[in-house]
This record gives structure tokens, C-alpha cells and sequence, in this order.
């Protein structure tokens, strides 16, 4: 008896120590970043030994980096312009090496890089938040592809009140672009927070969409395949052999038979960015009376002059066939400083000798996801109207 009232006694003066040390040698909580009333964001790094630090994201007016300055606390501070809403992301160089603010738990994963990110509300980027309206569900799905020989990943949108109700939607299919996989819409494009947000304002109908992994050599998203935790590349050896386009109906297929969808063209839309652009033109075109809507954001156009797929031959006969079969939309959009400009002018003249009829969007910036964002949010509600 006497131990263990020892026992309890010591216990109990470890857990007063504890306390007294949490009382009396409080950590000093960092903020960053830390979004002013005013629309600046300030960033913050406890770095005490390091003699350089910088922030680099693509809320900066250039490509260039923002000198932080050291307090006398040893946390360096750098506040930015004021911001448009927008959500950005961002890293940390310290002494030339980029890293992760430690004090913003909230990361992106964009083809091999990890980026911190953070959202401007008051302005277009509500759309990508998550607000107080009905949610759809978003849940990861394995399909066999026959064509491929394997079964592969893709992630899937219903809309809220999927599961409650015995209607048949129509379908999105949206493709990503060379660098990203199944999840890129979701996490880079915040897919589900816009459709969300818009079938809510009845801004666009509810609708499925299906986000599927344009690499064929890849079964899934790095890290989520038996290859394990391999690094990441841009450039799969795959992107221009055609097995993406020519086997894609595996992936309508999966779905028509697991959902309930609307199974004609009226009730199917295909579009991507970029790569998914280039596959959304040429999947189109093959599968001439399979979409009545194509949307092509910052499209590639042409594959490499030693590309030999069937798939990317004839292009002009195949979009006389399209434009015969009729479509609803076709949509093109791209930023005027975008190096796909030109590609895209390009096609569009083609297009105009041929009387192929197609709505056009140009917009301010490049190659870049707040752009994809915008025309997903502009997209989306032209679809499957009567």
C-alpha cells in the first residue's frame, strides 16, 4: 500500500512540474500566412541561423521571389500586395533551399512538388471553398480496362442527393493535363467545391463527373498502385500513343454500368486542360457521336510529327464527321500569353475553313490552374441545358 501511494504521489508531482512548465514557458504561436482586412497576406518563418529567406508562389507579380526580413524575434515577415481573390499557393527558400512553411498545414501536391496553399474569399474563389450548400460525394473507383489490360483508377462526382434519388444524370467526363493524374481536378482544380457551389445557385444542372488518369502506363496516382512511392514525372512515355484516346470507352463503359446515367450523346460532355484538352479534341473526334459538349482549355492540338497511332490520323475528315453529326458545344478557351496561343489560333483557322462552329473564350495569363478553374466555372453551367 505504502508503494503505490508513493507511486500515485510521484505521478501526480510530474504532471504538476508538466503543468507549471506549460504555464510559464509558453511557445509563441506563428501565424502564416495571415490574411489582412486590407487584402494583403503576410508570411512568416521562425529561421534564427539562416542568413537568407524568401517566398516564392504565384501570388508574386513576377517569377521572382519576395525578400522576408528577420525581427528581433528570429521570425522573418514578408507582407504582399494586396491580393485579388484567388486561391495561390506558395514555398519557402531558405538560404536556397525550398521548403514548406511549417506554420500552414494546408498542401498541394503538383506532379513532384508539395506546395503550401491559401484562398482570397470575396470574389471568384468562393466558388472553391467549401460552403454551406448541399455536397456532392467524391469517391475513388477501380475499373478493369480490358483495352489496357489493367485495372485502373479514376475518381467520381455525384451530385448531392445522388443517393436518394433514382434519376439519371448526364456526364462530365474531365481529363487532366501532363503533369497530373485522377486527383488533379479535385485537389489543383477544386472540381467538387465548384459544381457544389453552382448546382446550389442552379447556375448548372446537377451532373456525375468522372476524372480518370490520362497516363496509361500508370494504373493510379503516384503512391496509390502496387508501383509504390515512386518520384513523379511530367513526361510519361505514353502521352502520344493513343492509348488513351483509343481506349477510353472503357471508361464510359465503367460507368454507364456502376451509375445512372443518361446513355446518348445529349447527356455527355468531354473536356480537359492542356493534355486532357489534346485527348478531349482527338477522343471527340474519333468517337464522333458519343458527345454532345467538348470543352478544350489551353488545348495541345497537334501530336509530334512521328506520332503513328490511327487515332491521330486524318483529322480533317474526322471533324467533317463530327460537324455532320451535330453537337451542341464546342468550347475553346486559353490565356493570350499562354505558348499554347499560337497552336491554338492555329487550329482555330482550321476549324473556321471548314464552317466547324465553336463558342471562343480568351482570357488574361497563361498556362496556369487559376485559369482551368475559371473556364471549369464557366464551363460547367453551359452543359446539359434544354
Amino acid at each position: 500500500m505504502k508503494n503505490i501511494l508513493i507511486l500515485i504521489f510521484s505521478i501526480s508531482l510530474s504532471f504538476t512540474y508538466a503543468q507549471e512548465n506549460l504555464n510559464f514557458r509558453p511557445q509563441k504561436e506563428i501565424v502564416s500566412p495571415q490574411i489582412n482586412d486590407n487584402g494583403t497576406v503576410t508570411f512568416r518563418m521562425l529561421a534564427p541561423l539562416a542568413k537568407k529567406v524568401e517566398v516564392q508562389g504565384d501570388f508574386l507579380s513576377t517569377k521572382g521571389a519576395g525578400n522576408m526580413t528577420m525581427g528581433a524575434d528570429s521570425v522573418w515577415t514578408f507582407t504582399s500586395a494586396v491580393l485579388p481573390s484567388e486561391l495561390y499557393s506558395y514555398s519557402f527558400i531558405v538560404d536556397g533551399l525550398k521548403v514548406r512553411d511549417p506554420n500552414n498545414v494546408y498542401l498541394i501536391r503538383d506532379v513532384s512538388s508539395v506546395v503550401n496553399v491559401f484562398l482570397i474569399g470575396k470574389g471568384k474563389a468562393d466558388y472553391y471553398k467549401v460552403n454551406d450548400v448541399p455536397h456532392g460525394t467524391v469517391s475513388k473507383r477501380w475499373y478493369e480496362s480490358p483495352g489496357l489490360k489493367m485495372t485502373r483508377r479514376l475518381t467520381v462526382y455525384t451530385p448531392p442527393g445522388y443517393e436518394q434519388t433514382k434519376t439519371d444524370y448526364p456526364v462530365l467526363y474531365l481529363l487532366h493535363g501532363v503533369g497530373g493524374d485522377e486527383e488533379a481536378w479535385m485537389q489543383l482544380g477544386r472540381a467538387s467545391q465548384i459544381l457544389d457551389n453552382l448546382i446550389a445557385e442552379k447556375k448548372a444542372v446537377p451532373m456525375i463527373v468522372v476524372m480518370t488518369n490520362g497516363h496509361t502506363s500508370n494504373s493510379a496516382a503516384p503512391g496509390e498502385s502496387s508501383k509504390g512511392f515512386y518520384k513523379p514525372v511530367m513526361m510519361t512515355p505514353d502521352v502520344f500513343d493513343g492509348a488513351m484516346e483509343q481506349n477510353f470507352k472503357d471508361v464510359i463503359s465503367f460507368t454507364e454500368k456502376n451509375y445512372r446515367t443518361k446513355k446518348d450523346k445529349s447527356g455527355r460532355a468531354i473536356a480537359g486542360l492542356s493534355m486532357g484538352g489534346f485527348h478531349s479534341l482527338w477522343i471527340s473526334a474519333n468517337y464522333p457521336n458519343t458527345f454532345d459538349y467538348v470543352g478544350l482549355f489551353s488545348p495541345a492540338v497537334l501530336p509530334p510529327a512521328n506520332a503513328s497511332s490511327s487515332i491521330y490520323q486524318d483529322l480533317d475528315g474526322k471533324l467533317k464527321q463530327q460537324k455532320e453529326n451535330a453537337y451542341k458545344l464546342y468550347w475553346i478557351a486559353i490565356g493570350k500569353t499562354d505558348f499554347l496561343y499560337k497552336n491554338v489560333a492555329d487550329y482555330r483557322k482550321k476549324l473556321d475553313t471548314m464552317g466547324f462552329k465553336y463558342l471562343y473564350k480568351e482570357s488574361l495569363g497563361g498556362h496556369t490552374w487559376s485559369n482551368w478553374r475559371d473556364y471549369l466555372t464557366e464551363f460547367a453551367p453551359m452543359l446539359f441545358k434544354k
